[in-house]
């Protein structure tokens, strides 16, 4: 039996405990999404007209920020709708496009961090060769490598799973996910090239880990006996540091919720888990960015007040 004329749609149950307070939740999501496009788009508006900003580090803070975006507009709208809709499906195609833009946005800010990673490494390093070094047409390579890999790696594993013969169309939880597709083929004995790329794809992506650790130890190694170079690390590096963090902890705790998840946990504590990684981090980034690295937070603060003026 073809797949496609076997699952049409998809049943998003995870949703339905949020029936009985759906409107409050509502307004508070729609709270939280118009904060995220605030904060995000201002940093990214500042970066761009502000020409003193076109420096590697606020590129990639800019491009960081774009991420965010990308990957919180794969889910709050459609989430949106949920909430007011008495029906919560997703046609199949709708499906595995949300599958495919969760898993790049979050492969994407794993090696946009560790782009930033490696250019902290060459401005605190090895500041003389750093400009020959992070050019103009590297940074532009770096860029589109941080954004197409993960999309083009995340498109093979989604087309995988597109080829699978499905013998459920009810996932357990707010949004689509590559994982839970693969796990409702009838046939587990199907989902073995599955399984491969997947172990592949997050050994690449612990690789880009274990190098944003390396280079971090490596400079805080580097900057212990030196004033300035200790200066700068904690004016541009611990914003990294701390984004890096809280991405760690929020997508850890959703593949541990996705992998050993048990049906004797609330279902309330499951959906918060599972969009903790599209809530905190897209607000709180931008914020830490803002306040912490000096020229955005003057470039910020001059704007506020000629518009008080």
């Amino acid at each position: 039996m073809d797949n496609s004329s076997f699952v049409h749609f998809f049943v998003l149950s995870g949703i339905t405990e949020t029936k009985n307070h759906r409107f409050a939740i509502f307004f508070l999501t729609l709270l939280c999404y118009c904060v995220i496009l605030l904060v995000n788009i201002s940093l990214i508006v500042t970066i761009i007209l502000d020409k003193n900003l076109h420096e590697p580090m606020y590129v990639l803070l800019c491009t960081f920020c774009m991420n965010g975006l990308y990957g919180t507009a794969g889910f709050y709208p459609k989430f949106l709708w949920d909430l007011l809709s008495p029906v919560h499906v997703i046609s199949y195609a709708g499906c595995l496009v949300q599958a495919l833009v969760m898993y790049s946005f979050v492969c994407s800010d794993l090696s946009i961090l560790a782009v930033m990673a490696y250019d902290r490494y060459l401005a605190i390093c090895q500041p003389l060769e750093y400009h020959a070094i992070m050019s103009k047409q590297k940074l532009f390579y770096l860029v589109c490598l941080s954004w197409i890999t993960p999309f083009c790696i995340m498109a093979v594993n989604i087309f995988l799973a597109s080829r699978l013969k499905l013998c459920s169309q009810y996932i357990r939880r707010l949004y689509c996910v590559n994982w839970i597709i693969v796990k409702l083929a009838c046939s587990p004995a199907e989902t073995t090239v599955n399984s491969i790329v997947a172990y592949i794809t997050i050994i690449i992506y612990v690789f880009h880990g274990f190098f944003i650790i390396w280079s971090y130890m490596y400079l805080i190694k580097t900057c212990v006996n030196s004033l300035e170079k200790r200066a700068k690390f904690m004016q541009t590096c611990v914003p990294h540091l701390t984004s890096l963090i809280t991405f760690l902890v929020s997508v850890l705790f959703d593949g541990m919720n996705m992998r050993f998840s048990s049906e004797d946990l609330p279902q309330t504590l499951q959906n918060f888990v599972a969009i903790e990684y599209l809530l905190i981090p897209p607000i709180m980034n931008p914020i830490i960015y803002g306040f912490k690295l000096t020229k955005i937070r003057k470039r910020i603060v001059g704007f506020i007040h000629f518009k008080i003026n």
